[in-house]
């Protein structure tokens, strides 16, 4: 499954909502040494319970607008 995202870095609260088809995932980290990323991961692999491994960012690795896979099952 792929769904697009918006990440909004140096949030005071982490959260993931969902607006339509895209996802909005504010973590605590600055987007710097890939800490944003890390911390993107680590929310979507929760909100859809998966393990880490399951989810990868496939477009927008620098970009605040990323996609991202999640295999399942």
């Amino acid at each position: 499954m792929k769904i697009s995202i918006k990440v909004v870095p140096h949030s005071p609260k982490e959260e993931m909502t969902k607006q339509g088809d895209v996802y909005t995932v504010r973590v605590r980290e600055a987007p710097v040494q890939g800490k944003a990323n890390e911390a993107v991961i680590r929310l979507v692999a929760e909100r859809f319970r998966v393990p880490k491994s399951a989810v990868k960012i496939i477009s927008g690795l620098t970009s605040r607008n990323k996609i991202i896979e999640i295999r399942t099952g």
